[in-house]
């Protein structure tokens, strides 16, 4: 079938499914509370693993003090500059009407370079942040649960053959439950991130106070020293490290639903201070004790309060895997209503949350997670694939800053050259250590990247080619609506043919035409536009020309977060001649069998992966909320 849809920019992301401007509706210290248990379950589980892997991991570093002090610098600073200063400083003051993330930034963007030679390609790297966050939301569960889980065998080791078959049992059930909706659990998820955090604190300050000395290592020169002293370990050592900051961009991408000021909030006053604190007592634990190194983190707790921790610990990792699943179904909604993704079907879990359910997205997640748990076993294996999906999006993120700073900002050069040299130059580094464990792993969102970012544009572009060539040879409207009043008969009731374009005859309507010979008394071409902004003002959803003879033209805009459901806009708009009534109309959509031609445009296998993606997008009566009694197909044959 045609696509009903016109994009105006590229995607918009958000971690999170939205409910309108969720954060006007509560204060600033709940809203913040709420932002713990979704904003920060990926960061916040970072210590799980982050300094085991650093010196025991895929590139080990001595466990000495210059590397251990030197390690603990990095970290601090890493969270210093790229959270603190590039995200919730500067990168989250950049919102789309309210909105963050990569994506809505892309098309914040859009608004003002569109047109300019290298807007492509800033599309591009837009389609591939999406197209890496896939990749992260399939790593980031099998990494938390099993980073998590894994405290089993640090504490019994005769355990340690059940840890896989729990983590997978626990995966398969938190994916079963998501076509339940998750509203009511999801409001422990804050309460539950608060006690995480206050947790990890207390248990990183006792350590701390046993070993005072190594609040030092805070200070920029150790790392400095570490990297003079080891500059080849250090910087191996760096693909480790980053994973303290993994999630990072999850406080820009979430802004939309709890709002700048909590998360701010959040960040600087308990998650920040809760995991300097302990990273700062693993390292004084690991000074005390090296033989500590098996799990620093678990170690951290006295006897009587690791069965506890593991359990605390254990529903931290799954709040961070539910968070990043919604995030993906969230992400999956703004691809296909911005022209990313073919149509899937969307179901609403929770009308007052605003959840959203995508079955096929669901089980693709659910079959890629639980094969990487399968196939790596061990949480430090899968660290090596982590770091190039966090690190690669914060690299494209720093280019998009690029282009707000002197584009839309216009700050000047000695404010926005020295940071963006900062940003570029960290995370550059970052990117390529973990450049180095592509044989160990990181080969793996490199490819989920690669294969996701062909299916995005092989959709965007075969779309382009479907509609560039149903427009070759096609009359003006109102041509056509002055002869075919002529004749055809007229009927009474009202016809609504959906079409992609602004201008020209939808073939659904010269098919009836050619094959009825009748018209409805009312006849409405109907164009759905998706907006490069969340959400659209009621006043500007709708407008229409009047074509005269009975033909109208109509246009709904959508926001690329709101449900398109054509039947309530067209319910709430008293144009066209009069007020719709949905058992006095009937929807037209045509339905194109795609055959795949040598014509220039998309490589031959392109253009047969776009015909099976084209053949396997949900219905469009179902994406627009259609009532299904009321529609009709016709059918026609395209190349492209």
């Amino acid at each position: 079938m045609s696509e009903p849809v016109q994009v105006a920019a590229a995607d918009g992301a958000s971690a999170e499914p939205h409910s309108g401007h969720g954060h006007h509706q509560g204060g600033v210290a709940a809203m913040a509370v709420g932002a713990i248990g979704v904003v920060f379950g990926d960061i916040g589980t970072s210590p799980l693993y982050a300094m085991r892997d650093t010196f025991a991991g895929h590139h080990p570093l001595p466990l000495d003090q210059l590397h251990l002090f030197g390690i603990i610098s990095l970290m601090f600073w890493s969270m210093m500059v790229i959270v603190t200063l590039k995200y919730v400083t500067i990168i989250m003051r950049a919102d789309n009407k309210g909105e963050g993330g990569s994506l809505a930034l892309l098309a914040l963007i859009n608004q003002n370079v569109a047109g300019k030679s290298w807007s492509t390609g800033i599309v591009l790297l837009g389609v591939f942040a999406t197209a890496l966050f896939y990749g992260d939301s399939m790593i980031t569960p099998a990494v938390s649960v099993l980073g998590a889980i894994e405290g089993v065998a640090v504490y019994n080791p005769a355990m340690e053959r059940w840890v896989v078959p729990m983590v997978v049992g626990i995966l398969v059930f938190l994916f079963m439950i998501q076509s339940r909706g998750t509203a009511k659990v999801a409001r422990l998820f804050g309460p539950v991130m608060l006690v995480y955090f206050a947790v990890i604190a207390t248990l990183g300050v006792i350590s701390v106070l046993q070993t005072p000395g190594v609040i030092w290592a805070l200070s920029p020169h150790y790392a400095v020293n570490m990297f003079i002293a080891d500059p080849f370990r250090g910087f191996l050592a760096m693909g480790a490290a980053v994973l303290a900051v993994t999630g990072a961009e999850a406080l820009y991408a979430d802004m939309g639903h709890f709002g700048r000021s909590p998360i701010r909030v959040s960040w600087l006053f308990i998650v920040l201070p809760a995991l300097v604190c302990n990273y700062l007592g693993q390292a004084a634990l690991l000074s005390r004790s090296p033989e500590a190194l098996q799990s620093p983190f678990y170690f951290l707790a006295p006897d009587w309060f690791q069965w506890p921790l593991l359990l605390i610990a254990s529903a931290a990792a799954v709040i961070a895997s539910q968070a990043v699943i919604t995030g993906a179904f969230s992400v999956t909604q703004q691809a296909i209503q911005l022209g990313f993704i073919p149509r899937m079907s969307i179901k609403y879990t929770s009308v007052n949350a605003g959840q959203i359910y995508i079955p096929v997205i669901n089980t693709a997640l659910m079959i890629a997670v639980i094969l990487l748990v399968l196939m790596f076993q061990k949480s430090s294996n899968l660290t090596a694939a982590y770091g190039i999906a966090v690190t690669g999006a914060m690299a494209i993120d720093n280019v998009l800053l690029a282009v707000v700073l002197f584009s839309m900002w216009k700050w000047k050069p000695y404010l926005s050259v020295p940071l963006l040299v900062l940003f570029f130059a960290l995370d550059a580094a970052y990117l390529a250590a973990n450049f180095t464990k592509i044989p160990d792993g990181g080969w793996v969102p490199l490819v989920m990247g690669l294969a996701i970012f062909t299916l995005l544009t092989t959709w965007s572009r075969g779309r382009a080619l479907m509609r560039q060539n149903m427009a070759e040879g096609s009359i003006p409207m109102e041509v056509f609506a002055k002869s075919a009043h002529s004749s055809a008969a007229r009927v009474p009731g009202t016809a609504i043919f959906m079409a992609s374009t602004n201008s020209g005859v939808p073939s659904a309507l010269l098919h009836n035409i050619k094959h009825n010979k009748v018209l409805h008394e009312r006849v409405v071409i109907l164009t759905i536009a998706i907006q490069d902004v969340p959400y659209v003002d009621p006043a500007e959803r709708c407008t229409m020309k009047d074509l005269g003879q009975g033909f109208y033209r109509l246009t709904l805009r959508f926001g690329f977060l709101e449900e398109t459901d054509v039947p309530a806009a067209l319910q709430s708009a008293n144009m066209c001649g009069g007020p719709f009534e949905m058992m006095k109309t009937s929807f037209f959509l045509s339905r194109q069998t795609l055959i795949a031609s040598s014509k220039p445009g998309m490589a031959l296998w392109r253009e047969k992966l776009f015909a099976w993606m084209l053949r396997n997008a949900a219905s469009a009566m179902e994406f627009f909320r259609l009532p299904s009694n009321r529609v009709v197909e016709l059918g026609s044959q395209v190349e492209i």
